[in-house]
């Protein structure tokens, strides 16, 4: 058996498959892939002649560096409307707590959301997921969440499984089932919590519309008593869990995550040591987000130092999203990572790659380039790996491949 592609003359670049905090670089690199896997990568001068056959499709990369496929572990693509109304209400200095409690936030995305058509929806997702292909994105996260009833929130779910079927890059279903409370069910509370547990996640997960379950645990949103019930079923039913934890306030959230061995905990901003110890002992993800942070003018960073101390793999994403994070570029959420939060460009490099595949349990199939992973790679217009946090606004990216396959996304639908 021969390769079916090489992709040589490359800078490879790509973090180390252990805990280390080392980039790998092979100057002069080769890349061998047989269906979708890799199946050999060192210098191009011991490339195996052997494998080269006369189907063997060879590609130069014309020295460009290569690095694995950035992944986008926590998004809310799937929505109606926008709220730049509230940008502007935040920057007369209005509370996201404030707008929330006022009927706005969340649940004015999910009326929008609910008026919007099936079909302008797929689209409008299906166009977000093309924004982040074309800036290096190769695994997208995609949350349900604005439907926030039973109804509403299978039919996002079904519209995310339409995308993923059809996408160029992998997606990964998630079921954000305690998103925010519907005024409908305001004296209700148990009730739709119930609902939520004993009647989506079953349905959802039988139709095969969900690899995670995710929830908002807040003083805004959600008690850890009522995220810990749906995180009981999702644990039942076999789906690992997520948490939206401790943003606002340290409402337990990231100790909550830990009990359940959540693949990870997000926003993390008011987290204790308690909390981080906890991660450190579960082998919980932290993913952070500092597009919110940074368009919610939030000034309590995450406990960075706390997470190296401990050893919790620290990870990037967009949270793309209409109403706390309108950011469709990792490059950006990089950048901010480091200028934010105090991360490393390393750093930030790794948690967009390797760390961010572990916060979706993925790590034995993406975020680094090693023999027996799926051949996600990136060519970049840039010499060194470190330069993606580095460069806002410039389009460095000159070739994305998903699973061995060069997408052109000048081709309508890719």
């Amino acid at each position: 058996m021969g390769f079916e592609s090489v992709w040589k003359n490359a800078r490879i670049a790509t973090a180390r498959p252990s805990d280390s905090d080392c980039i790998d670089i092979i100057p002069d690199g080769t890349v061998g892939v047989v269906g979708e896997k890799i199946v050999w990568m060192g210098s191009t001068n011991d490339l195996p002649e052997k494998m080269l056959k006369a189907t063997t499709q060879v590609h130069d990369c014309g020295g460009f560096l290569m690095t694995p496929g950035l992944v986008d572990c926590h998004t809310h693509l799937v929505f109606g409307g926008n709220r730049s109304k509230e940008f502007e209400s935040r920057l007369r200095g209005e509370t996201y707590e404030q707008i929330a409690t006022s009927g706005g936030g969340i649940v004015s995305t999910m009326d929008a959301t609910r008026s919007t058509s099936d079909e302008e929806l797929e689209h409008k997702t299906w166009q977000r997921v093309l924004n982040l292909v074309a800036k290096g994105v190769t695994t997208v996260e995609i949350k349900s969440g604005y439907g926030m009833n039973v109804e509403h929130e299978l039919r996002l779910l079904e519209i995310i499984n339409r995308v993923a079927e059809r996408a160029p890059v992998s997606i990964v279903k998630t079921v954000l089932g305690l998103h925010a409370l519907p005024q409908d069910y305001s004296k209700e509370r148990a009730q739709y919590v119930k609902e939520i547990c004993e009647e989506l996640l079953p349905i959802a997960v039988s139709r095969g519309l969900v690899d995670t379950v995710d929830a908002f645990c807040e003083s805004i949103a959600f008690s850890t008593k009522e995220c810990s019930r749906l995180f009981k079923k999702a644990q039942a039913l076999g789906i690992p869990v997520k948490l939206h934890a401790d943003q606002l306030s340290d409402g337990g959230g990231a100790i909550l995550a830990a009990e359940f061995s959540a693949l990870s905990a997000d926003h993390l901003e008011y987290t204790s040591e308690e909390g981080v110890r906890a991660m450190a002992q579960s082998g919980t993800v932290a993913v952070l987000l500092p597009g919110s942070f940074y368009y919610l003018n939030e000034e309590r960073v995450p406990p960075v130092q706390k997470f190296r101390r401990f050893g919790v793999p620290m990870a990037l994403a967009t949270d793309a999203n209409p109403g706390s994070s309108p950011v469709f570029s990792m490059q950006f959420a990089m950048n901010m990572g480091c200028l934010l939060f105090g991360l490393t460009p390393q750093e930030a490099f790794i948690g967009a790659t390797r760390n961010a595949a572990m916060a979706l349990g993925m790590e034995g199939q993406i975020g680094t380039l090693e023999i027996g992973k799926y051949a996600d790679m990136v060519l970049w217009d840039l010499d060194d790996p470190r330069e993606l946090a580095y460069w806002v606004g410039v389009d460095s990216c000159e070739q994305v491949i998903a699973k061995g396959n060069r997408i052109d996304l000048t081709v309508p639908g890719c």
